[in-house]
């Protein structure tokens, strides 16, 4: 089976940054592609992730980095928390084109309204409408903020 044109182009890319020297490029994709061999082998057989699946890594990774940016600096280490934000938009680049407050807007408005003529309201229909919405969002909005928008527009507090 073939990598993913989303790993070959890491692959590339990697080489292409040790050959620049570029140190937080180097390090944010070696993580990316060991947590992508990592994925690759979890379970009872290995198999090839798909470009989606290779896109949900790395929106782990950028939130990993988030998060640790955050925990660096709330401890006092700018620096440490300034190589984590470059390695996070290292791997921003591989991600495809974060959604717009109002694209994420319509496309909740239009589950819900799908939702709705099956003749689901409230909190029974969050789950439809969050697997409705699970694939259009995929590596372009936080599924924190999908969530708070659908229950904003299921009225749910």
């Amino acid at each position: 089976m073939a990598d993913s044109a989303l790993k070959q182009a890491l692959r590339k890319d990697l080489t292409a940054a040790l050959k620049e020297r570029d140190v937080q490029a180097v390090a944010a994709i070696r993580m990316a592609l060991a947590s992508i061999s990592t994925e690759e082998t979890a379970g009872k057989q290995a198999k090839e992730l798909t470009d989606d699946q290779v896109t949900a890594v790395i929106v782990r990774e950028v939130k990993r980095r988030d998060e640790a940016a955050e925990a660096f600096r709330s401890g006092g280490r700018e620096e440490s928390a300034l190589e984590e934000e470059e390695q996070a938009e290292v791997l921003r680049r591989y991600l495809p084109q974060p959604l717009t407050d109002d694209e994420l807007q319509q496309l909740v408005a239009d589950a819900v309204a799908q939702a709705s003529e099956q003749g689901l309201s409230g909190g029974k229909a969050m789950g439809k409408v969050m697997g409705m919405l699970k694939q259009p969002t995929a590596g372009r909005a936080d599924g924190a903020a999908v969530a708070r928008a659908v229950k904003n527009a299921l009225g749910m507090p």
